[in-house]
């Protein structure tokens, strides 16, 4: 029986992978060197606003709600992640915080956000994890209160509604990547207590707005990762994403799709330390030949391309199941972002170990990836939480 298409890329799609190679590795690797570590790299967006990549994520325009494919998302970022990690990350992280406009908000909200985005001027985020509240999104505790109840920073009132005001947000949220230097944040809060994901609403919310605050966390990654502070921040009906007490909602539909891509994003990390072992393994020296020559490195450098390939294949089936249209694609994301996580921290490990010392040096293209790749076990769903969407949905009926 052949293989479906989603196991074998078209011309046009290959020719379209190694545009964006090219372009990174001339324009955007670059840029991404001189940023500083750790922020918004501002001059980074506004190239790949120019040559059109961050368009690329919304094919219905400045002011359209048409989706990416997911597979055209996962070619994109697993095409930067081979050269620019940096670039790679940039652009999801767009993606990532605008879609939940995108796909949930006003016509108002769309025509005024997405052509600024789309042009790389301004910075979006997504706002979903708390201190207490990682894996278990349901929980979030971020208090969304009616204006003019008098309840202050405390939780909100139980009927989930809004006065003629709208609401203020009290509570923080940590972890947010591109925060507190983004511009706008999707930012879901809960509006109805003890009502788990059916009381979250999301919001967008300017970082202009009085009572928003910020500070940046210093992480093992080295894209922008931080802390917002909401302080009787006000919100009206025309900031809502979707429907009251419907936000939890909002968050899932955008990662369902984002979630296949991560694990483009490693598989793109993964290939890269790899072409990067077996560029130094036919050339390394050692007792008397050169390292790919042992069996022990050989092997090695043979497993790690399996498994690649494999992460690879398991990430393209999720993703074109998503744009088919597949009801069930849940598990299949899941084991997409599972496998081609946990195969990329293998594959770059060994590769540090196949360097050696080589690797350890700051500035490596391995010591960069070692750090960059703890990341995406956790975020968007840890590996533990994809193992449970996984067996949950093995029985499904």
């Amino acid at each position: 029986m052949e293989s479906g298409p989603q196991f074998r890329l078209t011309p046009a799609q290959s020719a379209f992978c190694a545009q964006v190679r090219a372009l990174a590795e001339t324009d955007l690797a670059p840029l991404a060197a001189a940023g500083a570590p750790g922020h918004v790299n501002r001059p980074l967006l506004a190239a790949m606003g120019r040559h059109g990549l961050l368009a690329r994520l919304f094919p219905g325009g400045a002011d359209g709600r048409a989706e990416a494919a997911a597979l055209d998302l996962c070619l994109l970022r697993e095409s930067l992640a081979q050269v620019s990690t940096e670039a790679e990350t940039a652009l999801a992280l767009q993606g990532l915080g605008t879609y939940p406009v995108v796909q949930s908000g006003t016509q108002e909200q769309i025509a005024h956000w997405l052509p600024k985005v789309v042009a790389g001027e301004a910075v979006a985020a997504f706002a979903l994890s708390e201190p207490g509240s990682g894996s278990d999104a349901a929980s979030l505790s971020l208090a969304a209160t009616p204006a003019g109840s008098g309840s202050g920073s405390g939780a909100a009132p139980g009927s989930g509604s809004e006065s003629s005001e709208g609401w203020t947000l009290n509570g923080e949220k940590i972890w947010i990547s591109n925060a507190p230097e983004a511009d706008f944040y999707s930012v879901f809060a809960r509006t109805t207590p003890d009502a788990g994901a059916r009381g979250v609403t999301a919001f967008l919310v300017p970082a202009d707005r009085p009572g928003v605050g910020g500070e940046h966390l210093d992480m093992i990654s080295p894209h922008p990762i931080g802390r917002v502070t909401f302080d009787n921040v006000p919100v009206t009906r025309a900031d809502l994403l979707g429907d009251v007490d419907q936000g939890f909602r909002v968050a899932m539909r955008t990662l369902d799709l984002f979630r296949p891509s991560v694990g483009a994003f490693a598989v793109g990390m993964a290939q890269a330390a790899l072409d990067a072992s077996i560029t130094h393994a036919g050339r390394r020296e050692a007792f008397g030949g050169v390292l790919k020559d042992l069996q022990a490195v050989s092997h090695n450098l043979a497993e790690m391309a399996t498994r690649t390939e494999a992460a690879r294949l398991l990430v393209y089936s999720a993703a074109e199941a998503y744009d088919s249209g597949e009801k069930r694609i849940a598990g299949r994301s899941a084991m997409a972002k599972l496998f081609a996580t946990e195969t990329a921290q293998f594959v770059i490990d060994a590769a540090v170990q196949i360097h050696g010392a080589l690797a350890l040096q700051q500035g490596h293209l391995l010591e960069h990836l070692y750090r960059e790749v703890r990341a995406p076990r956790i975020y968007e769903g840890a590996s533990e939480v994809q193992r449970t969407i996984i067996g949950r949905e093995l029985y499904r009926s």
